[in-house]
């Protein structure tokens, strides 16, 4: 059982809130959507949509896992392909553990969509709805920009490299038509048509839906931690006026409004231990994944330039970009939540705090010491996600691609 979100809910203060809404979470419910995991409200037939799609975004994962797996060890006999097909089976099992965690934590993220909601029903003031519109269009735009990267990458990859993989001469001068997941010719006759051509429709769909769930993952984690961030503004606009009250004309009475921005810190921290129960799943397998699969694709990129293939080599690295620039997406949205949340007990201390009565100093001193602790998101509580995990994944791929020039290209 979750608490009470908040028992005015039904009371809206905000009369802009559904377009504010619909603002900051337009792009991630398109995304979320695709995939099953965003909720909704629909009747009769149709909210048995939701299932449908969680059922089959679940076989096309599985059918690609074993189809890869049955190739790579009865087939495939090159051991430079084989590590290609390998990395392909990593990914594709990373992504599929990650969907199980987000269809897991379905519950958990419907609650701090609704939370959000709250939040927005309950704006009093302008000054601190366009505080919370700031950080809500910096989630929107880190949302776009990991969208435009892996769709544009994951689209390449079916595309380009499908067509610079369409044919391949063998000995027995008989041309093959090759696909960019791999087959196990035991089930079926991948060369028959339109066999191929449904197999790699399927397989179209298939990336999209990995791209899909990969996006969705930095969309929630921007969408959550950016409307915290959004929240603290206010707690410290909120305390900027402790003082005087001139924005504040609910009490002349300083401790009234102290308790008032206690209790609205009390429940920014609340939310953001929630974004860190719904998130360290999925941010521990994508920081794992992620991290093998830029040393892969590193690799991949040296061999393809070894032997001159420029398609490979192009595809390979906007693949590489593409996932980097999503691992420093997520890595940047924790390091935000976490400098954000830390600056409540600067603002404690920057205000005019020696013009208050001596006990509401000693409230403004607990908030500055729960400041101390500051809001963060975790992968799987091992690893925190800020800008100095994404150097140290950087200093490891390099270290990689230091280890490969030196015993492969020499």
């Amino acid at each position: 059982m979750y608490p009470s979100i908040r028992s005015q809910t039904d009371q809206s203060r905000n009369p802009n809130y559904k377009e504010d809404i619909i603002y900051v979470t337009k792009h991630n419910k398109w995304i979320l959507n695709c995939i099953g995991i965003w909720p909704t409200v629909l009747k009769g037939m149709s909210k048995f949509l939701p299932k449908l799609v969680i059922g089959f975004s679940n076989l096309m994962p599985s059918f690609i896992i074993v189809q890869c797996v049955l190739y790579i060890v009865l087939e495939e006999k090159n051991p430079l392909l084989r590590l290609r097909f390998c990395s392909l089976a990593w990914y594709s099992l990373i992504n599929l553990m990650k969907y199980w965690a987000l269809i897991a934590r379905k519950p958990d993220i419907e609650y701090c969509i609704k939370w959000m909601q709250t939040d927005w029903k309950q704006v009093e003031f302008q000054r601190n709805r366009m505080l919370m519109l700031k950080y809500g269009k910096i989630g929107r735009d880190l949302t776009i920009y990991s969208a435009v990267f892996m769709y544009s990458a994951g689209m390449c990859y079916t595309t380009i490299m499908q067509y610079g993989m369409r044919m391949s001469l063998k000995e027995n001068n008989r041309t093959l038509r090759i696909l960019v997941y791999p087959t196990y010719s035991g089930l079926f006759d991948i060369q028959k048509s339109p066999v191929y051509e449904i197999v790699y429709v399927f397989q179209c769909i298939y990336a999209f839906t990995c791209i899909s769930v990969t996006v969705g993952c930095c969309g929630l984690a921007a969408l959550f931690a950016t409307h915290a961030c959004g929240q603290i503004d206010v707690v410290i606009s909120q305390l900027d006026d402790l003082v005087d009250g001139t924005f504040s004309k609910k009490s002349s009475n300083p401790d009234t409004r102290l308790m008032e921005i206690v209790k609205h810190h009390i429940r920014i921290l609340k939310f953001s231990a929630m974004i860190e129960t719904v998130l360290q799943e999925v941010c521990f397998f994508d920081f794992i994944g992620t991290t093998l699969l830029i040393c892969s694709l590193q690799y991949l990129c040296i061999t393809d330039l070894q032997h001159n293939n420029k398609i490979g080599l192009a595809t390979y690295s906007m693949l590489l970009i593409g996932f980097t620039v999503n691992m420093m997406l997520l890595c940047y949205i924790g390091n935000l939540l976490m400098e954000k949340s830390t600056s409540v007990g600067i603002s404690c201390y920057m205000i005019e705090w020696y013009r208050l009565p001596g006990k509401t100093m000693q409230g403004l001193i607990l908030i500055s010491a729960m400041s101390n602790s500051p809001a963060k998101i975790s992968a799987g509580r091992i690893f925190l996600l800020s800008l100095p995990a994404f150097g140290n994944i950087l200093k490891t791929s390099f270290a990689y691609l230091n280890f490969v020039r030196n015993t492969i290209v020499l």
